[in-house]
């Protein structure tokens, strides 16, 4: 039995008060709405899960889950406590991450939520930089779409998040950081390959394969299409995929087209398994996103201060470094 285990078990003997163990275990299972998938994440076996969820539900006479068939889903009265429950998790992790940074970046963790193309191709190397820097402070990654990373960064689960496309969170503090410029591309064998200039037209007739709905690559080509005035949503999109190494092995597979950050696809245009097509889309941002009102970590402060000096050096951002 492990140490959290054992002290699941003994709050349940003690009747003690609401744990922050118990507290992530109900996230947990919400998020998932699965007990054993919650267990898995958690290193503890379902049976502990579940004895967790019902000392909380029995203590305060409020049912979190309804039980349907083998399965759960989350109750109303599950909603609204999962909302105070994240806000709880997150002032102790923002107490957690204060008193270890009083002896200087000795330790603690910089926790990061970022979109696939950021996290894959453009953050690597300042995460290596950093580390090879503050070698004491844990770095923890978690890639996921635009819209996932800014409510991560929103609900506390991030101390940082960076994203590739536009948000629409008023409450979070949104900073370009860098450029990125997106690419429309074929297999070698697709007649869009030879280089003729594309007209719209050619846009409405081809087929597409395209990132989900949410993600920061999709936007941008949305974004791109309103301003030449084509239609989004007349476009033939054929396949929809979650990942842009499987949307790039698609395209290369068959007479498809697609758009995506050129970082994505330079080495395969170098290798002659991808051409570009003849059609002009613009440059986007790369935006760094706080929550304006929660504790900036030194960490924090730390890669977002390389990242900027890197990206005046490079020329690509000169931007102003704010560190207040």
């Amino acid at each position: 039995m492990s140490i959290l285990q054992y002290r699941i078990y003994r709050s349940i003997e003690l009747n003690n008060q609401m744990t922050l163990e118990q507290l992530r275990i109900f996230v947990e299972v919400a998020e998932r709405q699965h007990l054993t998938q919650a267990a898995a994440v958690l290193a503890l076996t379902p049976s502990a899960v579940s004895a967790s969820i019902k000392v909380l539900e029995e203590r305060y006479g409020t049912a979190l889950f309804n039980r349907v068939g083998r399965g759960i889903e989350i109750s109303e009265a599950g909603r609204i406590f999962l909302i105070e429950a994240r806000r709880t998790i997150a002032s102790a992790r923002a107490a957690e991450l204060t008193l270890a940074e009083l002896g200087g970046m000795k330790r603690g963790t910089l926790t990061i939520h970022a979109s696939q193309t950021i996290a894959s191709y453009w953050l690597p190397e300042y995460l290596v930089q950093f580390r090879q820097a503050h070698p004491a402070i844990a770095l923890s990654v978690t890639i996921d779409n635009t819209h996932n990373v800014a409510q991560a960064v929103l609900q506390g689960g991030a101390d940082l998040g960076f994203v590739e496309g536009a948000i629409d969170e008023p409450t979070l503090s949104v900073d370009a950081i860098a450029s990125d410029q997106i690419v429309a591309v074929v297999a070698a064998h697709h007649p869009w390959a030879s280089g003729r200039r594309l007209l719209h037209a050619d846009l409405l007739e081809a087929q597409w394969i395209l990132r989900e709905k949410g993600s920061g690559t999709r936007s941008a080509l949305e974004c791109a299409l309103q301003a030449m005035h084509v239609d989004f949503d007349a476009l033939d999109i054929a396949l929809t995929l979650p990942s842009n190494e499987a949307v790039r092995s698609a395209v290369m597979a068959g007479k498809f087209a697609t758009a995506m950050s050129e970082l994505v696809v330079a080495s395969h245009l170098r290798a002659g398994l991808l051409a570009k097509a003849n059609i002009d889309l613009p440059e986007r941002a790369f935006y760094m996103l706080r929550h304006p009102e929660r504790y900036k970590t030194k960490a924090s402060l730390a890669l977002e201060a390389m990242i900027r000096l890197s990206q005046i050096a490079r020329d690509e951002t000169p931007a102003k470094i704010n560190l207040k």
